[in-house]
């Protein structure tokens, strides 16, 4: 798989996404990889699916074992 002008990068505590062409970071801290924001980010870029998007990984939260 290609890299996107955007990507999810680990920091502590979870993951952040991060515009690869400025070299900042683009969104909130998420506990679990954002995998599907990035993907339509890096595809589409449709604003109202990359909305609802981050709201559901802003809500989900990582299951403790």
């Amino acid at each position: 798989m290609s890299r996107g002008p955007y990507v999810a990068r680990g920091v502590p505590g979870g993951y952040r996404i991060w515009g690869d062409r400025g070299r900042r970071q683009w969104t909130d801290l998420y506990e679990l990889c954002p995998d599907d924001p990035v993907a339509e980010l890096n595809a589409q870029a449709d604003h109202a699916r990359i909305t609802a998007l981050m709201k559901r990984y802003r809500t989900q939260k990582r299951e403790v074992a």
